[in-house]
């Protein structure tokens, strides 16, 4: 047994390493491609929909950058989704002089719907837009956003276009925790295969970007279809899979930045309710592949360790050396093609754990129906075991 974990188990997590390599290699040319195409003779009017519950801090940059986007013709929607702060007064100070801004006053919530979900829904009953931009009140657009990503639609074909903005991070717990997600969709989900296969488990979207062709939105039954989802982009784009429609990724670091959270806490608690539900809350699967990064990212370097003290004779230094080599491959090149800073890579280790303990009070909470988000309580989920 001392054999196997110090000697064999490290050579089937070196080819097992390497081909997660190769699906980061194919994933980053792809989310390249998607941003080569040449822009329409004509550009559709565009919807923009932005959500908004306590955001104050973030709100009149959001909407902001939005309004100043170089593009020919868009709206842009904001729903005050019953905050307690300024968020609704600084959105109708906007509006006062921006004719582009319209303001919406959301009622609360069925039982049946999370909060987002339900704003999500009335704003795009207001929308009157070819396309639909979903996007969250603590992002920034860049002026050419809208124009680029409107192209990498229509090149590209799709219904749903999606992508991972760069992450603005000021305290350790978001350092920690903030990249780890799209990290895992870089290594884990292979687009020259999830684009050819029909298989929902495979697509994946980001709510901070999520650019619809009004008819496949209408088509899958729009935020209205998710009830009371946690992870209303999660389910979204595989039900886009699920319908046949086409879904793609496309490279925005360079075109929005997102604030997720405002601190460590923050950024716990949000991932504590995202975690377990990006799996469906599927126990068992959870469990499995939280568990296998445990021991594809620790176990050689708890064997080098051992070794450096003699025990684990069987050891090899060559194969710990390749090893950890290529884990931290894996780490580096999807955090540069992320925008994320080389040095956070480096600490590996450090993120998994975290990501570990976030992951077992996202379980938690969701086994003792504890989940709750900026002040409401959240629909127990229903745990499956397969």
């Amino acid at each position: 047994m001392a054999d196997y974990f110090s000697h064999a188990l490290i050579l089937h997590l070196i080819i097992f390493q390497a081909v997660i390599l190769l699906v980061i290699l194919s994933n980053a040319l792809i989310l390249r491609q998607a941003r080569k195409h040449a822009p329409p003779l004509l550009f559709p009017k565009v919807s923009l929909i932005v959500p908004a519950r306590n955001e104050e801090k973030n709100i009149a940059g959001c909407i902001q950058s939005l309004l100043a986007q170089d593009y020919p013709s868009f709206e842009v929607l904001a729903l005050d989704d019953q905050s307690s702060d300024a968020t609704r007064s600084i959105l109708e100070q906007i509006a006062s002089t921006q004719s582009k801004l319209k303001v919406l006053i959301g009622s609360p919530p069925p039982e049946s719907r999370s909060g987002k979900n339900w704003a999500c829904v009335q704003l795009a009953q207001q929308a009157r837009g070819d396309l639909l931009l979903f996007t969250d009140a603590d992002t920034l657009h860049r002026p050419q956003t809208l124009r680029l990503i409107v192209t990498a639609l229509i090149g590209e074909q799709a219904d749903l276009l999606t992508g991972f903005p760069r992450q603005e991070m000021h305290t350790w717990g978001e350092r920690l925790l903030v990249p780890f997600f799209s990290w895992a969709f870089f290594c884990f989900n292979p687009l020259w295969l999830a684009y050819r296969l029909r298989l929902p488990a495979l697509s994946n979207a980001v709510g901070q970007m999520m650019l619809f062709r009004r008819e496949a939105y209408q088509a899958i039954g729009g935020h209205e279809s998710v009830g009371s989802s946690i992870v209303d982009d999660l389910m979204l784009a595989r039900r886009i899979k699920a319908a046949g429609l086409r879904w793609r990724v496309v490279n925005i670091t360079d075109l929005i930045t997102c604030k997720m959270y405002h601190g460590s806490r923050a950024a716990f608690e949000g991932f504590a309710k995202n975690l377990f539900a990006a799996f469906d809350f599927h126990l068992l699967g959870f469990s499995f592949v939280y568990l296998w990064l445990v021991v594809m990212f620790w176990e050689p370097l708890i064997i080098l360790v051992l070794s450096i003290f003699g025990r684990a004779p069987e050891a090899r230094v060559e194969q710990l050396a390749t090893c950890i080599g290529l884990s931290l491959l894996l780490w580096l090149i999807p955090y540069l093609e992320l925008g994320i800073p080389f040095g956070l890579a480096l600490m590996y280790p450090v993120t998994l754990l975290a990501n570990e303990v976030t992951a077992f009070q996202s379980l938690r909470l969701s086994l003792t129906g504890r989940l709750t988000w900026k002040g409401r309580k959240l629909t127990r989920p229903h745990v499956k075991w397969f």
